[in-house]
């Protein structure tokens, strides 16, 4: 049934478990009709392994970032070259179905195979139909330069467990047919024959006992098979049920090319109560290739731990800033499916100085290494009346740049801070890179140091840092959840319109750091408006500040930023020592799941929380809830 001069294709893939290229088939016109060709490629290796090693199975959703319009680029190209006769409408669309499900009546879901350099190996395009719950598979196609590398299986299997997390009926598509009546070329038909053995791997087979493959003229070769991949859970085919499928499939796909009454006629052959598939033909193995219902890698949260945190150790009585609360968090994190720790990557200094003024971060460096190990220095004389001179020892000039007096500076704050700001660089990065969250887990915080001073356990705002990385590939939301005010990222960029910051906190008459939080601070020049405080009585219940973060992600969402930067502190939950309200784990969840629900690529930066036993079980509330808000199922 070749339905579409434009496009009409055939599923090209590579067999799963290191298969070489099948052959691939494009459809040419010729006068009125649509015919195939067959185009030279090799056949499958049984002998040879997968190298799943040297590429990556990621979702595109959308042209925003630069890598995903370069992305999208190559999958055209490989459209083009696997399909010539695909339509420029059909390619210039892609990136307008993945962003606009509702406009087709159906949502259109972009797997990609690249390698770490982002060159595509290979693709699969499916399209869901959530009023039916089904998939029908569209493409699934490996460029030319591919071979004996696995990738096309590997992305049949990402196909079939987005589908299990969907949980839908099963997937359907076509595959051309294996019967010498409907395939009159001996090597065609060769090809066929082991493009439906490897799908009988997955226990999916075609429709049987209807008219499905009729061509849509007598001069068509070669019209498809419908196949379906139950997904291992063997559903019963309702006929009702499968003829609204169909009637989905050749109306809202091949919308204008069957018509009326070629449909009502292939409807009209379903006669089978339930539907039937055929008989396994090629495997006579008993258990199909299942696929474990699991989090698939391309969704896992991205981890960066600094490595280098517990350097930083202040021994003093009553600190609460101490290594145990990533230690605690990092093992409910590890332990769990949810996350996909990534080494730290080294940044450049200029990072830091783009964001704070360079002679306080090279005083910082500097006193850092002028002190032995164990030695802090606490500022204790600061320059209120002149600011002009400062003082020529180091260890004095301390008060200059710090705005307390529990804010030591000892031998490897520097080496500790400028490391969280190379996690929180690092985890940014891989949302460049097409990720949707991403954790950068970091002690010493970073959220009350601004422009030139440091405090409050703070020494470099690694938020700011990452927000002002990410800023060059469109606007920033900065949403800070933290007990205390961030005024780190309100003096950064109280004069920028491009990153918006909301801090709720608890209200400033009480809370560090005592002098700014206030409503009115609003923005100054270019960002009037674009900084916003919440600040909270002292005693609240969950149900108050949830409603904050409602009105947050509400103004949030106004913005319409690239990136959300979530700035954790886990002092807000219940019998924190340094706060005072009563949010308990399962309110961190439902705060995760809104903000989630954004459906922003969002990078999590750790701040406060130091109640440690709960850290780890409120962390992992929250991106329970985050998980679930960007990937509903």
């Amino acid at each position: 049934m070749s339905r579409k001069k434009s496009i009409k294709k055939t599923i090209f893939f590579l067999a799963a478990g290191g298969g070489s290229a099948y052959n691939a088939l494009d459809f040419l016109p010729k006068r009125d009709n649509i015919f195939l060709r067959l185009k030279g490629g090799d056949l499958p290796d049984k002998n040879e392994e997968t190298d799943v090693s040297m590429f990556r199975i990621r979702r595109i959703y959308d042209d925003i970032l630069p890598v995903n319009k370069h992305t999208l680029t190559q999958v055209a190209a490989i459209l083009r070259d696997r399909f010539p006769a695909i339509s420029d409408y059909e390619v210039s669309s892609l990136a307008d179905h993945l962003k606009n499900p509702m406009k087709y009546r159906y949502r259109s879901i972009l797997f990609v195979s690249d390698d770490m350099m982002g060159r595509v190996k290979g693709f699969a395009l499916l399209n869901h139909y959530p009023d039916l719950n089904f998939i029908y598979l569209d493409y699934v196609s490996t460029s030319k330069t591919v071979a004996r590398r696995g990738i096309g299986g590997a992305l049949y299997e990402r196909v079939r467990e987005e589908a299990l997390t969907l949980k839908v009926l099963g997937i359907f598509f076509e595959c051309l047919p294996d019967d010498p009546e409907l395939c009159k070329d001996p090597e065609l038909l060769k090809q066929n024959r082991m493009r439906l053995k490897f799908y009988e791997r997955y226990g999916a087979f075609p429709i049987a006992n209807t008219t499905y493959e009729t061509p849509l003229t007598p001069d068509d070769d070669n019209p498809p098979y419908l196949v379906f991949d139950g997904l291992g859970k063997h559903p019963v085919l309702h006929r009702d049920l499968v003829k609204l499928i169909v009637t989905a499939i050749l109306e809202r796909k091949y919308s204008g090319i069957c018509p009326p009454d070629y449909i009502d006629a292939v409807l009209s052959s379903f006669k089978d109560e339930p539907v039937q598939l055929r008989k396994p033909l090629y495997i006579k193995e008993e258990h199909p290739v299942t696929v474990a219902v699991t989090i698939p890698q391309d969704k896992k949260i991205v981890l960066v731990i600094n490595d280098k945190h517990d350097i930083h150790h202040v021994r003093e009585r009553g600190y609460v800033e101490v290594p145990v609360r990533i230690r605690r968090i990092a093992q409910k994190c590890l332990t769990s499916n949810l996350f996909r720790k990534i080494p730290v990557k080294h940044f450049s200094e200029r990072h830091i100085t783009a964001i704070h003024e360079a002679r306080f971060v090279h005083y910082l460096r500097d006193v850092s290494k002028h002190l032995k190990a164990g030695e802090s220095v606490y500022p204790y004389i600061f320059p209120i009346r002149n600011k002009r001179h400062l003082p020529k020892d180091l260890i004095y000039r301390a008060g200059y740049y710090c705005i307390d007096t529990f804010t030591p500076i000892n031998a490897h704050a520097y080496i500790a801070a400028k490391r969280a700001v190379d996690c929180a660089l690092t985890a940014a990065d891989e949302l460049c890179r097409g990720d949707r969250i991403a954790y950068a887990l970091v002690r010493p915080p970073g959220h009350h140091a601004e422009r030139n001073t440091c405090g409050g356990f703070c020494y470099f705002n690694s938020a700011a840092a990452a927000a002002h990385f990410l800023s060059r590939l469109g606007k920033v939301a900065m949403l800070d959840i933290d007990y205390h005010h961030g005024n780190g990222q309100q003096d950064i960029f109280y004069e920028r319109n491009d990153v918006l910051t909301i801090s709720i906190h608890g209200h400033p008459s009480f809370s560090y750091p005592f002098f700014s939080g206030f409503e009115d601070e609003t923005g100054k020049g270019a960002g009037e408006g674009f900084n916003i405080n919440m600040p909270l009585p002292e005693h609240i219940n969950s149900g108050l500040y949830i409603d904050c973060i409602k009105r947050a992600v509400e103004k949030i969402s106004r913005f319409d930023p690239s990136f959300l930067i979530v700035l954790l502190g886990l002092d807000i939950s219940r019998g924190d020592p340094v706060g005072t309200w009563e949010i308990v784990q399962e309110d961190f969840e439902v705060i995760g799941e809104m903000i989630g629900s954004l459906d922003i690529p969002t990078l999590v930066v750790q701040e406060g929380g130091y109640n440690t036993r709960h850290l780890g079980a409120n962390a992992m509330g929250f991106f329970k809830g985050l998980w679930h808000g960007i990937y509903p199922s």
